[in-house]
Parts: structure tokens; sequence; C-alpha cells
């Protein structure tokens, strides 16, 4: 047994692709000996921004001989069905073996050796590899046939054991020698043999492993800043960005000058880690710090000092700017850059920017006043009306992440009411809190809706591309986390009416925010089949209402009275639908002496059916089960002891009669005919 090494050294690799690409090559390295009938015993996977890697432990030095039998045609079949299969084989007719008049083929396959496996599989790998984008270079660039590599491939590291296995990639060869790091030791190493690989190369200022960098990085960061008095604010996407930069990490603290904190922490926070790659920092008191930790690839003779200042004049330069969009902002008020929006599309067919700003503004007033009624509707109007303002502003121009919040920082600015700035602050949080600001982000998005849907633009399978289902979805949490009595229905047809749009089938959108609901909804446990029970019965777009209802027939239906009434009702349904319904005239109240099952299941119904229907009325939905609960004995007896299906008609009908009854008075509460069991 041997362990194989192969490395693959290229030009830097971006970091955003080195860890799906290590997995990749272990995948179809996998699949690639399988073939052969290899099988290492494990596989370490490395990766750097110059190289990826692999060692395949344990793995034979010849694959093992096989004998492969391939069923042929029948003695009886045509030549040409025999020539076929002859072809296909590679064998002659004399070779074949007969058994129970069909032919087969015995092909017996030696054993081979791994190198020579290896020497084959590995282009083929590399040939055929992955990447989301790849490039050819030099003059063989010219021809469509040759290699295509993430960056220009440079060497290739392929030994089994000790020795190299050879073969050749248009023009790179593999061997045993590689490179240290570009710049503490860029020189050719000697590889022995996967053993030594990874100590060779932190020799030579080289750590292949992308885990192990990450911890570097994420330790290292977190002991300067507490030397210092501060903390790291957590981001392991960036730590993994970091690590996918650098093949010897040494983080760095730097500082800015603290002026620039005058400038909203999202700009800082945003210039810092997406423009920089640089760690963000809080100081004791969880504000943010003016301070940065950066990540170099070496380790300076000067302890970072030159690396810290040249990142530090970069860092000022990009702050400067922000702080110039700030105050540039800030000398309009926000109503000034409206006359901007009427220039942007919200989407063609659907209007500008001005026209949606001016929607959201009507329909959040309506929303306040339908359903707000202690807040002031004109808050509401105003804050719709500026949500798309920053949109117009060179900060988000300039920094297209941060719509939605430099609003809300130039409105305070500004002096703008409090429920105002909240809501442009918050109107693309998943589930906004506050009236106000609930009234904006369910307005923006309900107009999202509607306006895509009276266009005939809906979410197919996977698809879609203007996050439809996620607007239903913040809206439906929205409406829940502040509990908004919302009658979900006349909302879309405000919004309809605002859009203009005869085109929108309201019922459509409705059902739309019923399959997000189910969706949300079964993430907390809750079953779906209960939700389309309660919407079923039609009329009900209270979401929190609804939910009230759904929860409290789940407790219920998994209680043994809820799952025998649910039995019950499910045979008097079915010998409902048997007999065709109740016949015409047929009443509930036996014009003959009833047996003493039926009599009593009369009286149950008489009694628990007002109660049931109170306690909806009352939203006391507990309440209401509580009421059906008490017809789960008198319909077990009833169907135990009455037969339904009398010779005399006239007790049929009215047990018939009587079971419709049953249905209407858990219809009350849900359509029990949609719930599963």
């Amino acid at each position: 047994m041997a362990d194989f090494l192969l490395e693959l050294l290229s030009e830097e690799i971006p970091a955003r692709m080195q860890e799906k690409a290590s997995a990749d090559l272990a995948r179809l390295f996998t699949e690639e000996l399988a073939k052969a009938g290899l099988k290492p015993d494990r596989i370490t996977s490395y990766v750097t921004p110059r190289r990826l890697a692999l060692i395949a432990h344990g793995l034979p030095i010849e694959t093992a001989a096989v004998s492969e039998e391939l069923k042929g045609p029948k003695t009886s079949a045509p030549p040409q069905a025999l020539e076929g299969f002859l072809r296909k084989t590679g064998l002659v007719r004399e070779q074949l073996v007969e058994r129970d008049g069909t032919l087969f083929a015995v092909i017996e396959r030696p054993g081979r050796a791994t190198a020579k496996v290896l020497a084959e599989a590995i282009p083929t790998i590399v040939r055929g590899f992955p990447w989301p984008k790849s490039m050819r270079w030099g003059t063989a660039s010219l021809s469509t046939a040759a290699l295509r590599w993430v960056r220009p491939l440079q060497g290739i590291v392929a030994l089994l054991g000790e020795d190299i296995v050879p073969f050749e990639i248009d023009g790179v060869t593999s061997g045993a020698a590689t490179v240290g790091h570009r710049f503490h030791h860029p020189g050719i190493i000697t590889i022995g043999s996967a053993a030594d690989y990874a100590e060779k190369l932190r020799a030579c200022h080289v750590i292949v492993d992308h885990a192990e960098r990450r911890d570097i990085i994420r330790a290292r960061a977190a002991e300067l800043a507490a030397e210092q008095g501060m903390t790291v604010i957590p981001d392991e996407g960036l730590v993994a960005e970091n690590a996918g930069l650098t093949e010897w990490p040494v983080p760095l603290l730097g500082r800015f000058d603290p002026a620039f904190l005058e400038v909203p922490r999202e700009v800082i926070q945003l210039t810092l880690r997406t423009n920089q790659k640089y760690f963000v920092l809080n100081d004791a008191e969880g504000k943010l710090a003016p301070a940065f930790i950066c990540t170099a690839n070496i380790s300076a003779r000067d302890g970072g000092a030159a690396i810290v200042a040249g990142n530090g004049k970069v860092l000022a330069a990009r702050l400067s700017d922000a702080k110039f969009f700030w105050e540039q902002d800030l000398k309009a008020p926000l109503d000034d850059y409206l006359p901007k929006l009427e220039a942007m599309l919200f989407y063609e067919g659907m209007g500008t920017l001005r026209e949606k700003a001016d929607r959201i503004a009507a329909l959040a007033a309506w929303i306040a006043k339908a359903y707000f009624p202690e807040r002031d509707p004109e808050t509401a109007r105003r804050a719709g009306l500026l949500a798309k303002a920053d949109l117009a502003t060179a900060m988000v121009g300039e920094f297209p992440e941060l719509q939605g919040i430099m609003g809300g920082y130039y409105a305070e600015q500004r002096g703008e009411k409090p429920g105002t700035v909240s809501a442009l602050k918050q109107q693309y949080v998943a589930a906004v809190e506050g009236c106000i600001p609930a009234c904006v982000a369910l307005a923006d998005r309900i107009d999202t809706l509607a306006a895509f849907f009276a266009r005939g633009i809906k979410p197919t399978g996977s698809k879609d591309p203007f996050a439809l289902r996620r607007a239903a979805l913040q809206t439906i949490q929205t409406i829940l986390v502040n509990g908004t009595r919302m009658n979900l229905l006349a909302t879309i047809e405000q919004a309809k009416t605002g859009l203009g749009a005869d085109g929108l089938n309201t019922a459509e959108l409705l059902d739309f925010f019923a399959d997000r609901l189910k969706v949300q909804q079964r993430e907390a446990g809750v079953r779906h089949d209960l939700i389309d029970a309660v919407f079923a019965l039609g009329g009900e777009d209270d979401l929190v209402r609804l939910l009230a209802r759904v929860k409290a027939l789940q407790a219920f239906v998994e209680t043994e009275d809820g799952a025998n009434l649910l039995a019950g009702y499910k045979r008097a349904a079915n010998i409902l639908k048997k007999e065709g319904g109740v016949p015409e005239g047929a009443s509930a109240t036996p014009d003959y002496e009833p047996e003493v099952a039926e009599s009593a299941l009369i009286a149950a119904l008489d009694a628990a059916e007002p109660k049931a229907a109170a306690a909806v009325e009352a939203e006391d939905f507990a309440g209401a089960m509580a009421a059906l609960a008490t017809l789960r004995g008198p319909i077990d007896a009833f169907f135990d002891q009455v037969i339904v299906n009398d010779s005399s008609s006239s007790k049929r009908n009215t047990r018939l009669a009587l079971l419709e009854k049953i249905r209407v008075a858990v219809h009350n509460v849900a359509d029990f005919s949609n719930i599963e069991g």
C-alpha cells in the first residue's frame, strides 16, 4: 500500500472558488479511480491561493485482476446479433461460453499498475475540471482544444509513495518539484513523498491546510484586539476569505482617524469589510472602534509596521470618499431627491421609482388608518414617500448595499419624526417591528407582489428572479411579529386600486401567500393540512386569527378526542358522499321515536354547535375545540348503535340530515375534510 500526492500549482485561485474546487478535486479523483476498481482508505484535501492538492491514503500498488461476464444473444439469434456482440467484446465465436441456449463472454482483465491508472486519470480530471470560470493562456490558447484552468497551470506534483507518476498535460510535466511562499521561499522545493509534503511547505512559509489558516487568522485577530481592549466583530465569511488570500497569514492591527466615526457605522463597516477585507472592531463599550485588522501574507522584518501604514493610507482615502458623500448628501433634505426617482425605472412596464414611492405612501397611509387607528396615517404616508429617496443619493450610488439604510440616517439628521426614521431604517428587515415601519414595509412588499402578479410575472419551480417568495414571506413575518389584524385580501385589493391593475387576480395572490405561510409554519412545526383546513372555509385572511385557529386545531387533533372526532367526521362525510348528500326537505328532527344513541347525538349537537360558533366568534378557538370534543362520545355511540341506511326512508333521510349537522358543526371551526389521518 502507498499514499499518493497530487499538487496542481497555478497562479492565484480566487478565494471564493477554493473550497469548492478542493471538494471537487477529491470527488472527481475518487470517481475516476473507482472506474479502475481503486478505492483509497481516505483522502486529505488541501488548498491555498496557488495550489490544489490531495493525498490519497492507502492505495494498492496494483489493481486486482477481475473476471467480467457479459450476457450475449441466444444461440438461435440472427448472425447480425452475434457479429455485434463479438465486435463489442473483441472476442471470436470460439471464445464464447454457451449456457442454456445463451452465449456469454467471459473477459479476464489482468491487474494494472496503480501508477498507470493514475497517469491516465489525472489528465482526465484536470481537463474536465468544473471551474465556474476558466481561461486558456500562451500560444496554445489559439486552439480551442487547449487546456482551460482557473489561472495558468505552472506545475504538477504526482508521487505514489516516493516514485513520480509520469504524465504530461499541455506541456506541463508531472514531477516532484514545487515552490514555497512567493516571497519568503520562491525557489524550487523537492517533495520526497506525501508524508513530508505539508511540513516541507510549512518550512517554506506555506500552510496548505485552509482550516488551519482560518484558525490562525481568527485566533490572532482576537488576540490583537484584546491587547488593545477591543473585540473583533465575528465574521466567518471574512475569515475564510482572508484564509483564501494568504499562504502564510499574519493578522495586523491598524488604526484610522476617529473623525471618520461621524459617518454612519454601516458605511465604515462596509468600507472595511467589503472594499478592504479588513476585520471591524468594537471598543470596550460595544461602539465602533477607529481600528481595523488586516491580514498580511508575509512575516515582515519590521513587524508589519509598513504594511499597516500602507493599508491605513488606502483606508483613509476610501473613508474620506465616504465622508464626502455623507456630507454632500446631508446638504439637501430627502424631498429634494424625489424628483431624481422619476428617471429611475422600478421595472419595465411598471413605472418609475417615483410612482412606486407615491403608491407606497398612499397604501401605507391606508394600512395605518385601517389597522393602526391609534397612529397618524400621515406619518406613514410621509415615511412611505421617502422610503426610496436614498436610492438617488451619492452614498447609495457608491455603495448600493446601503440602500434602505442611509435614508434613515438622513431623515434623522433632518429632524423627521421617530416613526419615519425607524420605518426608513427597517424597510429591508425581514420582520419589521413597530406600527409605522410595519405600514411602510407591508405597503412596499404588497405593492411589489401585486405589480408583478398583475403582469403575470410569478415564481416558477426553483426560479424566482425577483425574490417574490421572499417578499411574501417577509410580509407574513411582519404581520405576525406585530400581531397585525390585517385583512390581507382587502389590502391586496387596495394595492390593486393604487396600481390601476385590472389584470391582477387577487385570489391568486392570496393563494400565493397561503403557500408561503405553509412553508413558514412547517418549519415551526405546524401541519400544512391544518392550514388548508382553515383556509378552505373561505373568508379567512387575517393571518393572526388564522394561525391561532390552526394552533388550537393542531393541539386538538393530536388528542384522543380530536383523533376520534376526526374519524367520526370522515365516516359521516363518506356516507353523505356515497348517498349523494341530504335529500331535499330532509330534517334532522325525527318524526319517529329516535333510538337512545340518536337522541343523545341530537342533544349533544344542539348544545355543542352554538357553543362552538360563539367561541369562534369570540376567537376562543381552544373553547371551540372543547365544545366539539363533547361530540366525540355521542358520535361513536351513534355509529355503533344506529343504522343510518335504514329501510325506512324517513329514518334514513333524518339520519343523513343529522350527519350533515355534524359536518356543519365541525365546519364552524375548520374543514375537517382537508385534515390528513
